[in-house]
């Protein structure tokens, strides 16, 4: 099987989408015209209804069949939507929108498949509802595949349809979001539907870095319709509802005999804690909506627009009086580095990404004085907030995010280094390491960075420091850079003197201390303009929003050429 034949759609078959079974989608069961039976037997309501239909005004007509095709696939496939907790795509659409903002594009394509009885199928529409509204005032495009159509399954017209709002989208400088619900590729339309798939990749990736793509998953996402939300900015998903795989348990188990769930294969938690497919598991459709308007609250229109900034409601000059009681001295004791971020920020403006991926580094956007500023931080309290393959992919995406919408990064260090270990190294720890070191050195927005407590080795280069490209480096008293911890160092440095000590652990010590008055303090690489200022932590909050606003605007002109070559 390719991986663009459609999956299982939550719960019916790909039958569902068959020749055999779409007749229960039928005009006749969804409540058309009648079937050929009761035609025979007795009058139907059909005759009534064209009688009636003879005599509507073309206002009347135009109502009539506006409301048709926001039937989609009749009362009972949206009944059964519900029954599974589940909106429709209409209901989707005019939640996530202002209230009546809502302008509806192509509401009466059709497809124009005729194998397999489809001519006999009519569905005003088809499989996704397109158009444009508000989010808080704000435009937006936005197109939802509709499930009672068809499985919402994409053919030839499904597509196109999205093509043109992605296009008007990317012509009008205005984000674009996708409410995924489909089995994946129409079998019916063959090839037009693996067509019509690589328009919408191309139409992905001419849209990334220029406008802010979203993708939400409130359904099957199978075989190829998983690669869209893949190339967009950010994924939701809903959990026990929604899955993505590219191809789904039965195949999984036909060709390698192994048994999975749809859940463990492909639901909100193993994409969002595993594979990091997802950024966003959500309880229910409305959380996820939700969080999407609150996401689009960061985000410019485009990339020549700067994030909305919005009148502070939070003191510019409060100082982190807490900051201390939460950052341990003793520099392999952890702590949550969540509380140091959320005293630095504007209170209750951070909005973490990708929590439950690769949770020892954090990410997130927030507000300093209402600026909206990109997070990156270690978090020592996982993995002691070492950099490995995941972690460093999730930054280093997060990274490029920001400096493609003009979003300031501002980065908090505590790294001991880089996850040790054959896993690491088999598994490219060198090639996927260096994404992030790219995407640092690439950056032409503004990067402030302050060391809160270690930053040790090729770790310390890659968390933005001053040579990497960062604007403004700062590190609190106390803190430690070197190319090695104070233990590490003395034991390769002292092997032969700590071999003939009578009390080893005393002179290791005695000579750790010694390291770290000479080697691992803030004020050897101050002295050399390494570190811009060593300041106390309490000051962290005012003397960043000031970095800001002098760097407000800066602007870096890179070297000309079509695209650098990042080590994917």
């Amino acid at each position: 099987m390719s991986e663009d034949e459609p999956a299982d759609p939550d719960g019916p078959t790909d039958g569902d989408r068959s020749p055999a079974t779409d007749g229960d989608r039928s005009p006749a069961t969804d409540g058309g015209t009648a079937d050929a039976e009761t035609a025979d037997s007795e009058p139907s309501d059909t005759d009534t209804e064209t009688a009636d239909a003879d005599d509507e005004s073309p206002v009347e007509e135009l109502r009539r069949r506006r409301e048709e095709s926001r039937t989609g696939g009749g009362e009972a496939r949206i009944e059964r939507q519900h029954d599974k907790g589940k909106m429709t795509a209409h209901e989707r659409v005019e939640y996530l929108l202002d209230d009546g903002s809502f302008v509806e594009v192509d509401p009466f394509v059709e497809h124009r498949s005729t194998n397999f009885g489809m001519d006999e199928k009519e569905f005003p529409g088809d499989a996704v509802v397109t158009g444009y509204g508000d989010v808080d005032g704000r435009k937006v495009f936005v197109f939802a595949h509709d499930f009672t159509v068809l499985g919402g399954s994409v053919g030839e017209v499904v597509a196109e349809k999205i093509c043109k709002v992605m296009d008007r989208a990317i012509d009008s400088g205005v984000p674009v979001i996708g409410l995924n619900d489909s089995g994946g590729a129409r079998i019916q339309e063959g090839v037009d539907s693996l067509v019509g798939f690589a328009k919408i990749f191309r139409r992905n990736t001419e849209a990334s870095g220029l406008i802010p793509q979203i993708s939400a998953i409130m359904g099957p996402c199978a075989g190829g319709a998983t690669y869209s939300p893949a190339l967009t900015d950010f994924t939701f998903m809903v959990q026990d509802t929604s899955h993505m795989f590219i191809t789904g348990p039965d195949v999984i188990e036909t060709v390698t005999g192994e048994q999975v769930s749809k859940e463990e294969l492909g639901g909100a938690g193993s994409h969002s804690s595993k594979s990091g497919v997802a950024h966003f598991a959500c309880r229910d459709e409305e959380e996820a909506l939700d969080n999407i308007r609150r996401l689009l609250s960061y985000l410019p229109q485009n990339n020549m627009e700067d994030p909305p900034r919005v009148a502070s409601w939070d003191d510019r000059d409060r100082e982190l009086d807490d900051v201390t009681n939460v950052v341990p001295e003793a520099p392999r004791k952890p702590y949550d580095m969540i509380r140091v971020i959320e005293q630095v920020v504007d209170e209750d403006s951070f909005f973490e990404t990708h929590a439950n991926w690769a949770r020892n580094v954090v990410t997130g956007l927030g507000r300093m004085d209402g600026r909206v500023v990109g997070i990156v931080a270690n978090q020592p309290r996982v993995s002691a907030g070492t950099l490995d393959i995941d972690a460093s992919e999730k930054a280093a995406r997060f990274v490029r995010f920001c400096d493609s919408f003009n979003i300031p990064i501002v980065t908090l260090v505590d790294v001991p280094g880089f996850m040790p270990g054959t896993d690491q190294e088999h598994n490219g720890i060198i090639r996927r390491g260096a994404k992030l070191i790219y995407a640092y050195a690439e950056a032409t927005v503004p990067l402030l960075s302050v060391v809160v407590r270690k930053a040790y080795g090729g770790a310390y280069i890659v968390m933005s420091s001053k040579f990497l490209g960062s604007d403004v480096n700062y590190a609190w008293p106390g803190s430690e850079m070197a190319v090695l911890g104070p233990r590490g160092a003395v034991n390769i440095l002292y092997r032969d003197e700590l071999r003939e000590a009578e009390d080893t652990d005393a002179r290791r010590q005695e000579l750790m201390d010694e390291f770290r008055e000479e080697f691992a303090n803030p004020y050897g690489p101050a002295r050399r303009g390494y570190i811009d200022d060593v300041i106390e932590p309490k000051d962290t909050r005012k003397r960043l929003i000031r970095d800001l606003e002098m760097l407000e605007r800066k602007r870096e002109d890179s070297p000309p050429k079509d695209h650098g070559n990042i080590p994917l």
